[in-house]
């Protein structure tokens, strides 16, 4: 194999290793934290809607950190939150109005997209997260595939059933170079002991 195809199948190599490392850590962080991966302390959610567009795109894998201290929210904060109507429903909307009454704080919130702000106020309760500003795009496509049984098919097994491969092929070329280079050197060693001595 020239240098140039070696290089081609590390890469590809290391490629299909990166792939199986995140698809790992994103499972078994998603298990571990109730569906939702956690990466350097950061939650990796994805985006289902387009009311945060153009910010943030539908598809869009966005990271967000728990909120310790709910008075360090201000207007146009971006918050994620559990959906009045349903708690496992996560939404990703900018703050903007602060209301307080009996020493209860709740947020007025809207996706940037909409024409106008939510309907129901946002229980400070309900809040999870706060947007990081951090936005991959089309990522979160992948993701959600990679939660499915075909995805976890071409996703985990298909690179590591490769990576078995492809690593079994280069220890038979090796044991194949090295069986050739004991030859080669037998072959000299047999030429050198029939030169008739002068």
């Amino acid at each position: 194999m020239n240098l140039f195809g070696k290089w081609i199948s590390g890469m590809i190599t290391n490629v299909l290793l990166l792939v199986l490392i995140l698809m790992l850590i994103f499972t078994i962080s998603s298990k571990i934290n109730g569906g939702r991966p956690n990466l350097f302390g950061y939650e990796i959610l994805t985006v289902l809607s387009g009311s945060m567009e153009p910010k943030i795109q539908t598809g869009s894998l966005i990271a967000v950190k728990p909120v310790a201290d709910l008075n360090s929210l201000h207007v146009g904060d971006v918050i994620t939150y559990q959906s009045p109507d349903n708690p496992d429903m996560l939404i990703t909307h900018r703050i903007v109005e602060v209301r307080e009454a009996n020493g209860e704080i709740s947020f007025i919130t809207k996706g940037d997209n909409n024409d106008s702000p939510d309907i129901a106020p946002v229980p400070s309760t309900h809040v999870v997260a706060k947007y990081q500003n951090i936005s991959i795009p089309y990522l979160g496509y992948i993701l959600s595939f990679s939660k499915t049984k075909p995805g976890i098919i071409l996703m985990m097994i298909i690179p590591g059933v490769i990576l078995v491969v492809s690593q079994l092929i280069n220890i038979w070329r090796i044991f194949s170079s090295m069986e050739e280079k004991k030859e080669e050197k037998e072959e000299i060693q047999d030429t050198a002991t029939q030169q008739p001595i002068l």
